[in-house]
């Protein structure tokens, strides 16, 4: 069971509805800062189709779903919190100057973590009076349903912390990595923008649509990052020799001039109408909402038939059921 009984949070976006989620359907009370007047219809459809998944992943022995409240008030959101999670926009001036506040308002003890998905911590605790206890706690969407979580100190960030932080989440029924030197955009935002720059290349360049280039991965090498990372993968291509073999033929190819991952296409308006236009079409008139719960059932699908394997994902999602069913370890 979870290590805390009130968590707040701030900002009630894509990112943050999903933290709610997480933690309402793990039982515990939430309160949300937002001043957003819209904020409890976001947050509201994002608990309807997490409900559906999370009943979908967990069929039997859920914990009773923790109550929301939400607020535009910041003191009413945090005091009394063990645990606050920031998924504020972008703008580190704006998160330096909410993460003043949170810890002049927050309890001395509460754990306060950013979700941001490149900023250094050790800039969001510039302007901290008790730099010690924030981390960043980057998730991935949606996250009440993909266990990853990366957890990234700043210069200033106490060890304990961290340590706080990972039982933290895996009482969530997530996979906290820790990634032990600050860099920019932390792992898997790393790789993704890779592949992210090469797809917006392939097409400006009319090599391919936006369709085929997500076929390309979803039928492909999608698959199987599903179960198995890029390192693992690979070592299994290099047959009997392994990774060894692999590297002494496939090296050589990193030379060739494929790539263009240290450039970036110009933002065109052209460009962008070409990849809205084509992206739309790949939905064939499936709404927002729609599209989401597709991928959560496909998500659900895939963690449960890794779970009998005790492998990646389902690993995590055997060792959460097994939590919330009280066994001993």
């Amino acid at each position: 069971m979870s290590v805390i009984g009130k968590a707040a949070l701030l900002g009630g976006g894509v990112i943050g509805g999903g933290w709610a989620a997480r933690l309402l359907l793990n039982g515990i009370d939430v309160v949300l800062f937002d001043p957003d007047p819209q904020a409890a219809r976001k947050v509201g459809e994002v608990m309807t189709n997490a409900r559906r998944a999370f009943a979908d992943l967990i069929p039997e022995g859920r914990p009773d779903e923790g109550r929301l409240t939400i607020t535009a008030d910041l003191a009413e959101a945090v005091s009394g919190a063990a645990f606050i999670q920031e998924s504020a926009p972008e703008r580190l001036e704006l998160k330096q100057n909410l993460f003043a506040e949170v810890d002049a308002l927050a309890p001395e003890d509460a754990l306060i973590c950013s979700s941001t998905s490149g900023l250094l911590p050790t800039e969001l605790q510039a302007k901290m009076k008790h730099p010690e206890r924030l981390l960043v706690a980057h998730p991935f969407n949606p996250v009440y349903l993909l266990p990853l979580v990366e957890l990234v100190g700043g210069e200033k960030t106490a060890p304990e912390a961290i340590e706080r932080a990972k039982t933290l989440y895996v009482s969530l029924g997530m996979k906290p990595l820790h990634v032990r030197r600050e860099i920019e955009a932390f792992i898997a935002d790393r790789l993704m923008e890779a592949l992210w720059r090469e797809a917006l290349w392939l097409v400006k360049d009319g090599i391919a649509s936006a369709e085929e280039i997500d076929d390309a991965i979803r039928y492909g090498c999608g698959l199987r990052w599903a179960q198995m990372g890029t390192f693992q993968v690979f070592n299994i291509a290099g047959g009997e020799a392994g990774m060894r073999h692999f590297m002494a033929q496939f090296g050589p190819a990193l030379k060739w001039p494929w790539t263009k991952l240290m450039d970036v296409p110009e933002m065109t308006e052209e460009l962008i109408e070409r990849i809205a236009e084509q992206t739309d079409a790949q939905a064939g008139g499936r709404s927002f909402r729609e599209l989401e719960r597709i991928r959560d059932e496909n998500l659900v699908a895939i963690m449960q038939a890794l779970e009998p394997k005790d492998w990646g994902a389902g690993a995590v999602l055997r060792q959460y059921r097994a939590q919330l069913r009280g066994d001993k370890t």
